[in-house]
C-alpha cells in the first residue's frame, strides 16, 4: 500500500473516479492552478479544462450550475476552497441540491459533492476557521463526511462520488500534511464508524481531526493504566449510532470531543442518543469537549483558547472514572 498524505489521497480518488466514469467532473475556484491547496494538481493537465472547470468567484452560481449539471446525468465535484466560503451557497445546497429527489418526487436525484475545507488552520482567523458540520447534519437529505486520516479521505471520498444523493464532504486543512497508507481497494460505507482503538474503560468518540487527537489521548490515558476505546464516528449523516451505543454499554463512561462549537453542536446529538438507549450503562458523567461559542481570533495565542486537545480530551476521560489527574 503507498504513504499518502490526507491531500494526496483525495487528489487520487478524484483521479480513479474520473478515470472511471467521464460523467465525473469538477468545477470551483483555482482549479486551474491545482486548487487552494493542491488537491487538484495536476488533473487539468490529465483531463482538460472542460472536465477540471475553472469557475468566477461566484459560489452560488458554481452550486447552482453543479445543481443542473448533475439533474441532467452528470456527477460533479464541487470545490468551495473553505467551508466557510461556501456558506454563499447555502441556500442553492440546503433549499434545492438538498431536496430535489423529495421535491420531483424520486424521479430525479442530484449526485454530486460538495468539498468543504474545515477547520483552523494557523492564524486564519473568524472567517476561514470554522468547523460548520452540525449545520448540514441537520439538513434532510445532504449525507455529510468529515474524513480524519488518508484512507478514510480516499475510501469515503470515492463513495462519495459513486453516492447517488449530495455528499457534504469536509476535510480538515490542518492534516493535509498527514500521511498513512491507503489502499485503493478498501470500500466504505456511510453510517459505519471505525472503531480506532479498542478499550474497556472509556468510549471516546469524534471525527475529522479532533479522531485523530482522541487516538493521541489514548496512548495518553494507556500510560495511567487506562484503556480507552476511540470511536471515529466518519460520517455524521448517516451515524453509527449502534458501535457507539455498544461501546458506552460495555465500558459505561463517554467523552465526546469535536472542534466545532459545543453549544448545539453534533457531540450533543451522540450524548443524547446515548442518554435515550444506554443510559442505564452509564458508571460516571459524561463529558463533552467542544469549542467555546466564540469567534477564532488571528492571534495564535488567543486561537489556542479555542482549540481542543489531546490533553484535554485524556483529562476529560480521567475525570468521567473519578480519576481527575494523571
Amino acid at each position: 500500500m503507498p504513504v499518502m498524505t490526507y491531500m494526496e489521497a483525495g487528489r487520487a480518488a478524484v483521479r480513479l473516479a474520473m478515470q472511471a466514469d467521464p460523467t465525473v467532473w469538477c468545477v470551483g475556484e483555482d482549479l486551474g492552478r491545482g486548487g487552494v491547496f493542491g488537491q487538484y494538481k495536476g488533473l487539468r493537465e490529465e483531463f482538460g479544462a472542460a472536465r477540471i472547470s475553472d469557475a468566477p468567484i461566484s459560489e452560488a452560481g458554481i452550486m447552482g450550475a453543479a445543481l443542473g449539471a448533475a439533474m441532467v446525468g452528470t456527477r460533479p465535484i464541487v470545490e468551495m476552497r473553505f467551508s466557510d466560503f461556501a456558506l454563499c451557497a447555502t441556500d442553492e445546497l440546503v433549499n434545492q441540491i438538498a431536496k430535489a429527489r423529495f421535491m420531483f418526487g424520486g424521479q430525479m436525484r442530484v449526485p454530486l459533492v460538495v468539498r468543504k475545507p474545515i477547520g483552523m488552520w494557523r492564524s486564519s482567523a473568524a472567517q476561514h476557521s470554522q468547523s460548520l458540520e452540525s449545520w448540514y447534519a441537520h439538513v434532510p437529505g445532504l449525507v455529510v463526511a468529515c474524513p480524519s486520516t488518508p484512507q478514510d479521505t480516499f475510501s469515503m471520498l470515492r463513495a462519495a462520488i459513486e453516492c447517488d444523493d449530495p455528499v457534504v464532504f469536509m476535510e480538515h486543512k490542518n492534516i493535509w500534511a498527514l500521511e498513512g497508507n491507503v489502499d485503493f481497494a478498501e470500500t466504505v460505507e456511510f453510517g459505519k464508524a471505525r472503531v480506532r482503538r479498542k478499550g474497556g474503560d472509556v468510549s471516546i468518540v469524534s471525527w475529522s481531526n479532533t479522531a485523530n487527537l482522541a487516538q493521541d489521548a489514548a496512548s495518553l490515558l494507556a500510560a495511567d493504566g487506562i484503556d480507552a476505546e476511540v470511536v471515529d464516528l466518519r460520517s455524521l449523516w448517516p451515524w453509527d449510532k449502534e458501535t457507539v451505543l455498544n461501546s458506552v454499554r460495555k465500558t459505561g463512561h463517554l467523552v465526546v470531543a469535536h472542534e466545532s462549537v459545543a453549544v448545539a453542536g453534533f457531540g450533543a446529538e451522540v450524548v443524547a442518543t446515548v442518554a435515550e438507549h444506554a443510559g442505564a450503562a452509564l458508571q460516571g458523567p459524561v463529558r463533552r469537549l467542544g469549542a467555546p461559542r466564540g469567534l477564532i481570533a488571528y492571534a495564535p495565542n488567543l486561537e489556542d483558547r479555542m482549540r481542543v486537545t489531546t490533553e484535554m480530551i485524556a483529562q476529560a476521560a480521567r475525570e468521567t472514572l473519578g480519576k481527575t489527574t494523571a
